[in-house]
């Protein structure tokens, strides 16, 4: 973007919601030519996900109810990044690896970054790859995670389901579809820590200040 580029700024700002994983503000952003105008965005935990590779090549996914679109949905492991900034990414993608499928990884790649829906959410999440796996007994589930069926999938198997509209969750597609073309193109991975420029954090921030 060139140095003479609009500065879009935020006049005024106001809360509607504020959740326990999500909050709704309405900013009057200064638009090019003069005017301004609302802008309503849903502020949003980070999140992280894991393709979990095994010895064999297979894949760890988890099959869980999504309220929202009332089925379940086979997926990566994945959780939110809702410790307050107390984790780091990948400390956040082990533990969930650890309570949602019972494997601990000695290898980690930054693998992809997704944001999900900038249209009108702060939300993004960063896709790992998890390697050199052992088992590990995973905590007491609770709620849906409760109910959640753990496969392990040929990555071919995974592109597949991706493409016959099996596997639809959008960080799971992007982080399939990642790890097939870095496989298959041998691509050379972020480091686990490697910089996250839109990693949110206005929500935590927010209930910091509570």
């Amino acid at each position: 973007m060139s140095d003479d580029s609009h500065a879009y700024e935020v006049v005024d700002s106001r809360t509607v919601y504020d959740g326990a994983i999500l909050a709704l503000r309405v900013d009057e952003v200064t638009m090019p030519g003069g005017r301004t105008a609302n802008r309503e965005v849903v502020e949003h935990h980070g999140a992280v996900a894991i393709v979990a590779v095994d010895a064999w090549g297979r894949i760890a996914t988890v099959t869980q109810y999504r309220h929202p679109v009332q089925r379940a949905l086979r997926e990566l492991p994945a959780g939110l990044m809702d410790f307050g900034g107390d984790e780091s990414p990948v400390q956040a993608a082990a533990r969930e690896l650890v309570e949602e499928v019972g494997v601990e990884a000695q290898t980690w790649h930054s693998l992809v970054d997704v944001a999900s829906s900038p249209g009108f959410t702060d939300e993004a999440l960063r896709v790992f790859l998890a390697q050199d796996l052992r088992s590990v007994d995973r905590p007491e589930a609770h709620d849906e995670e409760a109910d959640m069926q753990i496969d392990w999938v040929d990555l071919d198997e995974a592109v597949a389901m991706v493409f016959r509209g099996e596997i639809v969750n959008v960080t799971s597609v992007c982080g399939v579809l990642a790890y097939a073309h870095a496989l298959a193109a041998e691509v050379e991975l972020r480091g686990p820590d490697a910089p996250w420029q839109d990693q949110p954090t206005a929500l935590d921030r927010r209930h910091a200040d509570r």
